[in-house]
């Protein structure tokens, strides 16, 4: 009885000294949650820090002419650790309410009543990390740590930010879809796409620390490890040029009512993309760059694409120009399809040099087709002999795979050959059928578009991009010379007749399509209307396709609709290129701007001014505080010239006073060489200033 008494108390015994020591441990977890736990999350927290990625500044896009076409400009997140060790109850209570009357005044977003109410609040929640603002400029930043408390110093007064880039283009509605762009998430966009390694550099290193609620803070101010910023394109687009086409395609769109159209100008020896626009309809009358139709979107290309049809047929010796065809009354049939040209009752009997010039379809269609009757994989094979069977190695993405249907496959059948000979049965994008008329301005040499110069970092040069030729001679020199005649007569006598000038020659190829419409086949007629072409024709510098897609409205004729666009461009780029000039060329300078003073870039009030005190237009619709000038046959316009606080000025074009007033501006020093307006500057606009840099200005 004794030992089993025992045992019970031995038993309570122990579960009371278990009860004691239970209690204990619930005591002290209740002492650090509760009394020291504030002391042991600081210290954690403290201990708890690790290195994240600092985005480096992204490269800069330029034109060839030095404008800046895209950039970074930097934004910053503001914060205020209101648990800063040195930002006292004192300090704190007596200027709460001029930093609130600051912000308020700077940011004009809240009342300096609720900013002093929220901080009050955040202090009150020992906030450490509380958010002021987002997307804060540099200029305010540098007035914000002016303010009350923040002029401390950043472990003093508590103010804390993270610099985020936020990427711009300048000109906005210049070229977007080349330029491009890079979100995440997002399938990358033109240039910004494809050189998105050497435009975005190399990450640096901040070190972070936790704190309350799992926010991270920076520790220190400047990066630990720091970021090399990414390197600058020079791309090949001349900023006068692209204008000149983007309004020039504009204003035919809206006149044809078009869905939508595309201009490229190349420049024939170095395959340089001088411009590239592209407009759709967003509603009547309003067109914007949505889509890259130029290098994206593969069409049957009509008649344009009979200078293939020609060039093969002469080196296979099927036809010469001097070669006669019956039009038998302007149709021929095929397996039950008739193939009509579009004049009602044909042409007679022509040569094939008038055939082209009047692009007869039944011309064209009989001559490939008997020529080639049971040597199909001939004709085919001299096309990709051309090159038109491959892909082009250009810079950006989004180019349609190429393909040309081969003889033997189900895709053939008795219709494919007439129909190829005059453009249907084939899809290419504008920009490769450019790429094929180029090569035979260049007198047979095939090189590829390109969109990039050069790459630079801090001004050096860093990588140059050289032509790249995909064909050393698409075709002999006989041949190509009798297309190169053949292209002169389509606007002299031809079909583009309307596109003839006195001043300088143009050879090129119109082309109207019947646009396929799935199903219903083209019964839909809707048409597509181009010119592909080159000039000056006896000596080739530029060549140019325009493409117009679903017109409306006044014709849908390729000389018509597509026609004058090209011409309008050619004039402007011909009367302001100098190595085109000969003693004719002056005329047509002078023809485009008669009697308009020359003039210097600059402050656009003053500008405005002046010549409305010469009696001429010069609108300027926009908000700038300086301006670039262009003359042309209507007048003067004038365009926004982007000046960002940070960034090398544009200065080429200016008198010297504005130009001295902006890099003075910078912090930067000035060495003048010369008299008259600026023609180069030594660093590039739109890098990032260094305060008390020379920059040499050269004026003439």
């Amino acid at each position: 009885m004794n030992i089993r008494k025992n045992i019970i108390l031995r038993v309570y015994l122990a579960f009371f000294m278990l009860a004691i020591v239970a209690v204990g441990i619930l005591g002290r977890v209740f002492q650090l949650q509760n009394i020291q736990g504030e002391k042991w999350r600081k210290l954690s927290d403290s201990l708890t820090t690790k290195l994240v990625n600092v985005p480096a500044i992204r490269g800069n896009i330029y034109s060839s002419d030095g404008s800046l076409l895209a950039t970074s400009l930097p934004e910053y997140e503001l914060r205020f650790d209101l648990m800063a060790e040195k930002v006292t109850d004192e300090i704190f209570n007596s200027k709460v309410d001029s930093l609130a009357y600051c912000l308020a005044d700077l940011f004009k977003d809240k009342t300096a009543a609720d900013y002093e109410r929220k901080m009050i609040a955040a202090r009150n929640h020992k906030e450490r990390y509380y958010l002021l603002k987002r997307n804060v400029t540099y200029l305010e930043l540098k007035k914000i740590r002016t303010f009350p408390i923040f002029r401390l110093g950043k472990n003093k007064g508590g103010l804390l930010f993270i610099q985020k880039n936020k990427r711009i283009q300048p000109f906005k509605s210049l070229a977007p879809r080349l330029i491009g762009y890079k979100i995440d998430g997002v399938q990358p966009v033109g240039l910004e796409g494809a050189f998105d390694k050497e435009l975005g550099g190399e990450p640096g290193k901040r070190l972070m620390q936790r704190i309350s609620g799992g926010v991270w803070m920076p520790l220190n101010e400047e990066d630990e490890i720091a970021a090399k910023n990414g390197v600058d394109i020079i791309s090949t687009l001349d900023v006068n040029y692209q204008d000149v086409a983007q309004k020039a395609l504009n204003q035919q769109l809206i006149k044809h009512d078009a869905h939508h159209g595309c201009v490229v100008l190349m420049e024939v020896a170095t395959g340089e993309i001088k411009a590239i626009a592209n407009l759709t309809r967003i509603e009547k009358g309003i067109y914007k760059e949505t889509y890259n139709y130029a290098v994206g979107e593969a069409t049957e290309p009509g008649s344009t694409f009979k200078l293939a049809s020609y060039l093969a047929a002469l080196e296979d010796g099927m036809f010469d120009t001097s070669t006669v065809e019956n039009t038998t009354g302007g149709v021929v049939e095929f397996s039950g399809h008739k193939i009509k040209d579009s004049h009602e009752g044909g042409y007679g009997i022509i040569p094939m040099r008038k055939a082209f010039e009047l692009s007869s379809n039944v011309a064209i269609s009989k001559q490939i087709t008997n020529g080639y009757n049971g040597k199909a994989s001939l004709f085919i094979n001299r096309l990709k002999a051309f090159g038109l069977g491959e892909d082009l190695p250009i810079e950006i993405a989004g180019s349609p795979k190429t393909r040309i249907i081969e003889p033997n496959t189900p895709a053939w059948n008795d219709l494919t050959m007439p129909t190829l000979s005059m453009g249907y049965a084939i899809l290419l994008t504008p920009l490769k059928t450019l790429t094929l008329y180029n090569a035979v301005a260049n007198n047979g040499v095939m090189v590829s578009p390109k969109f990039v110069r050069e790459l630079r970092s801090g001004g050096q040069l860093v990588k140059a991009y050289e032509p790249i030729i995909i064909r050393k001679k698409i075709a002999s020199d006989a041949s190509i010379g009798k297309m190169r005649k053949l292209m002169e007569g389509v606007v002299k006598q031809g079909t583009a007749k309307n596109l003839s000038t006195t001043i300088y020659s143009i050879a090129g190829k119109t082309g109207t399509a019947v646009i396929a419409g799935g199903a219903g086949g083209y019964a839909n007629k809707r048409y597509l209307a181009s010119f592909c072409g080159y000039f000056p024709a006896d000596f080739p510098k530029y060549s140019m396709i325009v493409v117009i897609t679903d017109p409306s409205m006044s014709g849908y004729y390729g000389n018509v609709v597509a026609g004058p666009i090209f011409k309008e461009i050619a004039d402007k780029v011909y009367a302001t290129s100098l190595t085109m000039h000969n003693d004719n060329a002056n005329a047509l300078a002078v023809a485009i701007a008669p009697t308009y003073p020359d003039a210097k870039s600059g402050d656009k009030t003053k500008t405005v001014l002046a010549y409305q005190k010469m009696g001429i237009k010069a609108p300027a619709n926009f908000e700038a505080a300086y301006v670039s000038i262009d003359k042309n046959e209507n007048g003067v316009s004038l365009s926004p010239k982007a000046m960002i606080a940070g960034l090398v000025p544009n200065v080429v074009g200016m008198g010297l006073q504005d130009a001295l007033y902006l890099i003075e501006n910078e912090g930067m020093i000035a060495i003048v060489n010369g008299s008259g307006k600026i023609t180069n500057q030594s660093i590039n606009a739109g890098a990032k200033v260094n305060k008390g840099s020379r920059i040499v200005l050269d004026l003439r």
